[in-house]
């Protein structure tokens, strides 16, 4: 559904994005994170066709982003992080008047409308004005506003910005639910709503993908530790073993918990030595949650910018 090979853009000195590419399968529901600034926001405008790009290339469904504007623009439903509408039109109306711009048939564009609101959940507020609104439902209405050409794709930057937590939770039910019918890409900084609302995740770092994969892929990607819980029953640990432990805490008589060097040798290789030694292998997990691999990743990069940046300095 989405191809982007070599992408990049610039506003003036500033590289926004960097050779970026990647690519979205048809049906797929795919989390867009990173850090504020880490060219997001960028990346999607120039999906959607409102925003150019120094070089690369975009294809959705199929269409060349640059080549056939039109066709590719009529597969997307965008919802920017800030939805401009127009608070003195009711919702109806306004989505009349979207659909029609949006080269909807006449014929078919009430059902269109009805279609999209009762997806968007705002069907019981189809008459009330925009301005009149709650953040929430104002989100609804660009969410329906995406919606109501029935897109291949969606394109959903930051749509639950400035929601209370309550309104959260809908949006992200909402967008669980229209990922069995549409493919999405959700730009979000709240990692979250990647756990809970996508498939797999791209996370963006100073303009360049530094990371891709399920949630679990991602933590394999940036961990560093392992944590297992283990049995031994009555025997002594082995030394050798024992030195190379970074944590261990007996959690119930003859079970333990403890936390292992990834960088010294691989999972297989822990719980291999540790059978062989007769310990119990009960369970073993990552000992990071998505907020650290989130921060191992981005800020990685960012030290890694930061050294060149003095490298470059210092060749001055």
């Amino acid at each position: 559904m989405i191809e982007v090979v070599g992408l990049s853009k610039s506003y003036g000195a500033v590289r926004a994005v960097t050779d970026l590419s990647f690519q979205v399968g048809v049906g797929e529901v795919v989390g867009f994170l990173g850090p504020n600034g880490a060219g997001k926001s960028t990346t999607l405008r120039i999906l959607a066709g409102f925003l150019g790009a120094d070089s690369g290339s975009v294809r959705i469904a199929g269409f060349d982003v640059f080549e056939e504007p039109l066709s590719a623009r009529a597969a997307i439903g965008y919802m920017p992080e800030s939805c401009p509408l127009h608070s003195e039109l009711r919702v109806h109306e306004y989505l009349r008047y979207r659909a029609a711009l949006k080269r909807v048939p006449a014929r078919a564009r009430a059902a269109a409308v009805s279609r999209a609101m009762s997806l968007s959940g705002v069907s019981h507020r189809s008459h009330s004005l925009i301005g009149h609104l709650s953040k929430g439902y104002r989100q609804r209405t660009g969410l329906a506003d995406a919606l109501v050409a029935d897109p291949r794709l969606l394109i959903l930057d930051e749509p639950t910005a400035g929601l209370d937590p309550n309104q959260i939770r809908e949006v992200r039910k909402l967008i669980r639910d229209l990922g069995q019918e549409h493919t999405v890409l959700l730009s979000t900084h709240i990692l979250a709503e990647v756990e809970v609302a996508c498939d797999r995740a791209l996370v963006m770092s100073h303009g360049k993908l530094v990371g891709s994969g399920t949630v679990d892929e991602l933590r394999r990607l940036a961990a560093s530790e392992l944590e297992m819980t283990l049995t031994q029953g009555g025997m002594d640990w082995p030394a050798a073993l024992t030195q190379r432990l970074l944590s261990r805490v007996e959690v119930s008589p003859g079970v333990f918990r403890v936390r292992v060097n990834l960088a010294e040798r691989p999972v297989e290789s822990w719980v291999s030595e540790l059978c062989a030694a007769g310990i119990g292998v009960r369970e073993v997990r990552m000992a990071q949650g998505l907020e650290e691999v989130f921060a191992a990743l981005t800020e990685s990069d960012e030290a890694k910018e930061s050294a060149d940046a003095a490298s470059r300095g210092g060749a001055a």
